[in-house]
């Protein structure tokens, strides 16, 4: 291969796929675009409720274990990410939350204006083509098309007026930046019953550019430097070592757990780690990989008659039936995403906007089956945690091999204050769900059930069964100070050249899930890579190499 590239993007997910579309879009800047893992053809990949299927699928995952440590009850934890196009938008719940706009004024504060919500505000309306049409706040125009729920049970329904119950505004847009307690249908990245991942909404349409390339089953093993400037990436395509040079900028978009990882083997990061390992350092940037943050989820689950769950439509001869209606129409329960309804609420008074959020759905998980399945009898269950986590964990590497996965120490709820929300929040859904209408249709709760009552035992509840939220972030902090990892601009301190664009340059968790805001970030990223003021260009001119 003998071509020049302007920009080489590491990793086809959420942030990753929105660059290459927006960088790609003037003819004359070259794009390559890089994915370790294969094509996203896989047919679970764009069937909603093939997620079970997908995330099983060791060709599709990086398959991430954390350390164990006594908040997950000594035991190793999966946060299994997306190995193919999309990433893990090819692989998640397909939840759509843009976060609160407070974050992002928040986040604004913490490095420049070019993120405050005014900003993110219009990236996010750029990239969306919402069900529920354009407004001031909402996009109806952009390549990501946006549903909302179809099927909309008696459950379902008592579940958002059990929210009004408890003081929650019902919303029909949960998205509105509109920072109160709320609680309504929740959008999806499905369209016409499938999948929109980020491949499928910002990469398929323009993958016939010219200009760009897209490197399937590349593992990207580190960055290339010309003294402090990068000027390409160095790989693993099976047997084969490739190189891969830009000229302009490497954009790294591998997310919060391989971003810092490839930063740490390319001489970027801790001196001391890196040096223990044999890395020459680049640039010794102490945080790399630290600031870890992740939402700690409990999924808790009661009884209800079994008419008005949906267990039964996921079982025997009613489940070949209806993943047959799927295959027909795109349409049925096999067409919907991971959770209905959403509600966003204050776990304890006092706090100025919602820290909590709870994620229902009409069916409920059989805990003790070594396979993945519903329970035999009718069930809903509500996915439990707090929204701004303040304990912080790590990301480091422990080898110099690219296939080795990095170290993950979550440091969960090392802080008062989080173990303090744990409590709040399980004592809260279980008032949630004591409220009219939703009531009359419980039975008992199966989980963690009525042996987790006092504040210690909720607490051991939470490290029994509480699991990461696969929204880990924060590893490369973007900030206005000299200690961060990137710049407002992205730009990766103490090189030239390169920049990390992901979950990971934020400074502290966003309120809710991180799949929009990981394209949104993308999207106004490509606005400051392409004012010419901050595109960070080069007169360098060097070829792509494909060595044995």
């Amino acid at each position: 291969m003998n071509t020049k590239f302007d920009y080489v993007i590491v990793g086809a997910g959420s942030a990753g796929c929105v660059l290459a579309n927006r960088l790609s879009a003037d003819p004359k800047v070259r794009v390559l675009l890089i994915e370790a893992g294969p094509t996203d053809r896989h047919p679970f990949v764009h069937m909603p409720k093939g997620i079970a299927k997908a995330m099983a699928d060791p060709r599709l995952i990086w398959p991430y274990m954390t350390n164990p440590e006594e908040a997950s009850n000594a035991s190793a934890e999966s946060w299994a990410r997306g190995r193919t196009l999309g990433g893990s938008s090819s692989v998640n719940g397909m939840v759509y939350v843009r976060g609160q706009a407070d974050d992002y004024d928040e986040l604004a504060k913490l490095t420049s204006d070019d993120w405050n919500w005014a900003h993110m505000s219009a990236s996010f309306r750029a990239l969306e083509n919402h069900e529920l049409g354009g407004s001031p706040t909402r996009g109806d125009s952009g390549p990501l098309k946006l549903s909302m729920p179809e099927i909309r049970t008696p459950l379902t329904l008592a579940a958002v007026e059990a929210g009004v119950a408890m003081g929650l505004q019902k919303k029909t847009d949960v998205n509105d930046p509109d920072d109160v307690e709320r609680v309504g249908y929740v959008p999806r990245t499905i369209f016409r019953g499938r999948r929109q991942s980020a491949a499928v909404a910002f990469l398929r349409p323009i993958m016939s550019r010219d200009n760009l390339i897209v490197a399937t089953d590349v593992t990207v093993d580190r960055v290339l430097f010309s003294g402090r400037r990068a000027v390409g990436v160095n790989g693993v395509r099976g047997n084969t070592r490739v190189v891969y040079n830009a000229e302009r900028e490497v954009l790294l978009c591998a997310g919060a757990l391989s971003s810092p990882a490839i930063l740490q083997r390319s001489g970027v990061g801790p001196a001391d780690h890196l040096s223990a390992l044999g890395i020459a350092v680049i640039h010794d940037s102490p945080q790399v990989g630290y600031n870890l943050r992740e939402h700690r989820g409990l999924v808790m689950q009661w009884r209800v008659q079994d008419e008005l769950s949906q267990n039964r439509e996921f079982q025997g001869r009613r489940l070949l039936a209806n993943t047959a209606r799927y295959y027909l129409t795109h349409r049925g329960p096999m067409a919907d995403g991971a959770y209905e309804v959403g509600a966003w609420f204050k776990s304890r008074d006092g706090l100025e906007r919602p820290d909590a959020q709870l994620l229902i759905a009409p069916f409920t998980f059989d805990y003790s089956s070594p396979k993945f399945r519903v329970e035999a009898f009718g069930g809903l269950n509500i996915c439990v945690y707090g929204l701004r986590p303040t304990s912080t964990g790590s990301v480091l590497v422990s080898s110099t091999d690219p296939a080795a996965l990095p170290s993950i120490t979550p440091n969960y709820a090392s802080s008062q204050e989080d173990r303090a929300a744990m409590v709040d929040i399980v004592r809260y859904a279980r008032r949630y769900v004591a409220q009219q209408p939703l009531a009359p249709h419980i039975v008992e709760e199966t989980r963690p059930g009525s042996q987790y009552l006092t504040d210690d035992e909720i607490v051991t509840a939470h490290r029994k069964f509480g699991y990461g939220s696969y929204h880990a972030s924060g590893t490369c902090r973007m900030g206005s100070d000299e200690a961060s990892v990137t710049d407002p601009l992205l730009r990766v301190r103490g090189v030239e050249g390169l920049r990390v664009i992901d979950t990971s340059v934020f400074p502290f968790m966003l309120s809710g899930n991180t799949n929009g805001p990981a394209m949104a970030i993308a999207w106004r990223a490509a606005d400051l890579i392409l004012n010419p003021r901050n595109s960070g260009t080069s007169d360098t001119r060097s070829l792509v190499q494909e060595t044995n």
